[in-house]
């Protein structure tokens, strides 16, 4: 691959990744509840969706995804549950998550780490947009010339790098900003502000169009 193709899909990668979207959203919520370091536990399961998506669009789901309305509306479906699913869940959370949590114990710490893991794992895997964006990305950064499995690793690995880049961000602004919201007032405001983006997204991806269809 060559230099200049990479050093692009970085600038557009990091745009991508640094756009607020459901990734974002849930590395916010994870590190207000939690701590930025445990939220990030979230962005590796989101790391690995990035990873499982971008080999489904290159084995060619993207394909599948743009000519069949079926398998379209099936992922649309289940993504848009699950970030409704989650909006609730931060809408009705009560007391302030805005307060760092005791230390859990030894027996909780692997189940928090799971349950994190697997938020940022099904966030990825359940966005119909993300593989059709693979699909369509990638071609254009490929050379002809080079082979095609080392080229995909390489953009796969630096789109996962720049998502993870851009939830420490935010992550870490979470963290500054908490002491302004650490009342139970500001704290229900802030559960029930971002519950109410996640089931935004969830709405609006129910209202993506499959247009090649």
């Amino acid at each position: 691959m060559h230099l200049s193709n990479w050093l692009i899909f970085c600038s557009v990668a990091l745009l991508v990744t640094f756009t607020p979207g459901p990734g974002v959203l849930l590395a916010i919520s994870n590190a207000i509840a939690v701590g930025p370091r445990r939220a990030m536990i979230s962005s590796l399961g989101n790391a690995l969706g990035i990873f499982i998506v971008s080999g489904v669009a290159m084995a060619g789901m993207g394909v599948v995804l743009a000519t069949s309305a079926a398998a379209f509306l099936a992922l649309k479906l289940a993504g848009a549950v699950y970030l409704i699913y989650l909006g609730v869940k931060q809408w009705r959370s009560k007391g302030s998550i805005l307060v760092v949590p005791d230390a859990p114990r030894a027996s909780a710490k692997p189940r928090l780490a799971r349950r994190l893991f697997t938020q940022g794992l099904t966030v990825a895997l359940t966005n119909p947009k993300a593989i059709l964006f693979f699909s369509a990305l990638f071609p254009q950064f490929l050379t002809q010339d080079a082979p095609i499995l080392e080229q995909f690793a390489v953009l796969t690995t630096t789109f996962a790098l720049c998502a993870m880049l851009a939830h420490a961000f935010y992550a870490l602004l979470a963290r500054v900003l908490k002491s302004r919201f650490a009342s139970p007032r500001r704290a229900r405001l802030f559960n029930r502000t971002s519950g109410g983006l996640f089931v935004v997204l969830g709405l609006g991806l129910l209202r993506l169009q499959n247009k090649t269809v």
